[in-house]
C-alpha cells in the first residue's frame, strides 16, 4: 500500500511540473509596449545558426509571432523562410528594454530575397508568396493596438546593389516611408529610422556594391531622423552574403545604440 502511494505521489509531482513547463507565458492583453518594426531582406530576418544564448528570452521583450499573437522574444523571430535563424533582432529588443520603462514589442516583417521594389503597396514575392509590404502594415496595425511604433530598423540592398537599382534606391526608400506614414497613420519624420550598412564583404560577391554603402551615408546625411549603423569589422558565415550570428548580436547592440541616440535627440 505504502508502495502504491508512493508511486501515485511521484506520479502526481510529475504530471503537475509536466503541466507547468508547458504552459504558454500569459501576456496581459492590457500591456502597452514600446514597437519596433523590423523590415528588408535576409539580412535583417537573420540567418546566423542559433545558439543557445538565441533563445534565451527577457521578461521585457516581446514579438508579434506569425499568428499575429505577442510572445517572449527568442530566435529566430522571423518566418520569412524555414531556414530563419539568428538575426540583430532579440540583441536590439534586449538593450532597448534596459533604456525603457515599458517592455519592448518586436515587429518582425523582414522577408528574405526581396528587393526594394518588393517593399511597395501591393507588391507579391513570388518565392515566399507574400506581400511583403502589406504584410508589414496589416502586422504593425495588429502590433498599434497594443502600443506606439517608437522605431523602425531596415536593413536591404544586397538585391538592389547594382548600379541601375542604387540610382533608384533613394526615391524608393522615400516612397516606402511615405507610403508608411500614409498606411499607419504616423508622421514618419518623428519616428527614427535606423538603417544598417551592406556587409563590407559583400563587395567580393556583387563589385557594384562597392556604391551602395556610400548611398546610405548620404540619404542618412540628408535626414534628420535616419541614421546609419556602420558594419565595419563584422563578418559573413561563409557565403559572402549573410553576417554570421556573432556578427549579427553587435549588429543588434549598434542598432540600439543609434535608435537610442536619434530617441534622445529628438
Amino acid at each position: 500500500m505504502k508502495n502504491y502511494k508512493l508511486a501515485l505521489l511521484l506520479i502526481s509531482v510529475f504530471f503537475y511540473y509536466q503541466l507547468a513547463f508547458s504552459q504558454e507565458v500569459i501576456i496581459d492583453p492590457n500591456e502597452r509596449y514600446d514597437l519596433y518594426l523590423l523590415i528588408g531582406q535576409s539580412n535583417m530576418a537573420g540567418r546566423g545558426n542559433i545558439e543557445a544564448q538565441d533563445t534565451v528570452t527577457d521578461p521585457k521583450v516581446f514579438m508579434l509571432n506569425k499568428a499575429e499573437i505577442w510572445v517572449p522574444a527568442k530566435s529566430p523571430l522571423h518566418f520569412d523562410k524555414p531556414f530563419a535563424g539568428t538575426g540583430l533582432g532579440l540583441t536590439f529588443g534586449k538593450i532597448m528594454a534596459e533604456n525603457s520603462k515599458r517592455k519592448i514589442g518586436l515587429i518582425p516583417c523582414a522577408v528574405g530575397g526581396t528587393s526594394i521594389s518588393m517593399w511597395m503597396p501591393g507588391a507579391y514575392d513570388k518565392i515566399t508568396q507574400t506581400h511583403p509590404y502589406d504584410d508589414a502594415v496589416k502586422r504593425t496595425k495588429v502590433a498599434l493596438k497594443s502600443g506606439e511604433l517608437k522605431g523602425i530598423l531596415w536593413h536591404q540592398g544586397e538585391a538592389d546593389a547594382t548600379n541601375e537599382k542604387t540610382r533608384l534606391y533613394e526615391a524608393r526608400f522615400d516612397s516606402l516611408l511615405m507610403n508608411l506614414q500614409k498606411d499607419l497613420s504616423v508622421d514618419i519624420r518623428s519616428v527614427p529610422v535606423v538603417v544598417g550598412e551592406l556587409g563590407r564583404f559583400y563587395v567580393k560577391k556583387a563589385p557594384e556594391a562597392v556604391n551602395f554603402n556610400p548611398l546610405l551615408y548620404h540619404m542618412s546625411a540628408n535626414r534628420k531622423n535616419i541614421r546609419l549603423v556602420s558594419s565595419e569589422g563584422l563578418t559573413h558565415k561563409g557565403d559572402t552574403v549573410h553576417f554570421d550570428a556573432i556578427s549579427l548580436r553587435e549588429f543588434g547592440k549598434r542598432y540600439a545604440e543609434k535608435m537610442i541616440e536619434t530617441e534622445n535627440r529628438n
